[in-house]
């Protein structure tokens, strides 16, 4: 089981936090991450450090975002879909949490949304939400990463992307 430290930043779920401080509970007697959400520091959560539930990770490494970063070239798109099981393909892959599947749903709605531009169609909402919410989990946990806010993480993998093919 990870043991976490005070101002170390955490996955909980989907969400980056900052651990605030550990405390034991007195009703309970048991002890407690006291988590603040980057996006929004008027929120805290309490997280028992037993972590039974699994929903507390580590931030992925520069090494690993590095590595993900120069793997987003042979990264695929969902192949062969139909509007009808999109959404149910869209859901499994963001709810796995893994890096890869965030990409992959980046790329595969950035090209359908693309192709339906060029040919003078209306964007489908279905795909810029779930456009939105993968970069938001995967951009939010990388500009932590870095050292970055979003925006300049976005860019910056963009950028880097961009050289590698």
């Amino acid at each position: 089981m990870t043991k976490f430290k005070v101002n170390e930043y955490v996955l909980y779920k989907k969400d980056i936090c900052i651990i605030k401080d550990i405390k034991i509970n007195k009703i309970n007697n048991k002890e407690y991450y006291i988590l603040e959400l980057v996006e929004d520091k008027s929120l805290t959560i309490d997280v028992p450090t037993d972590n039974k539930m699994g929903y507390l990770k580590k931030i992925i490494s520069q090494e690993e975002a590095n590595n993900l970063i120069n793997n987003i070239p042979n990264i695929n798109i969902i192949e062969n879909i139909d509007d009808k099981n999109i959404e149910k393909i869209y859901k499994e892959l963001l709810n796995r949490g893994n890096h890869d599947d965030l990409v992959k749903i980046i790329k595969t709605t950035y090209l359908r949304n693309e192709n339906r531009k060029n040919n003078n169609k209306k964007i489908s909402e279905k795909d810029l939400n779930y456009f939105k919410q993968a970069e938001k989990y995967l951009y939010n946990e990388l500009a932590v990463c870095f050292k970055m806010d979003f925006n300049e993480c976005k860019d910056y993998i963009i950028n880097k992307v961009k050289e590698l093919v």
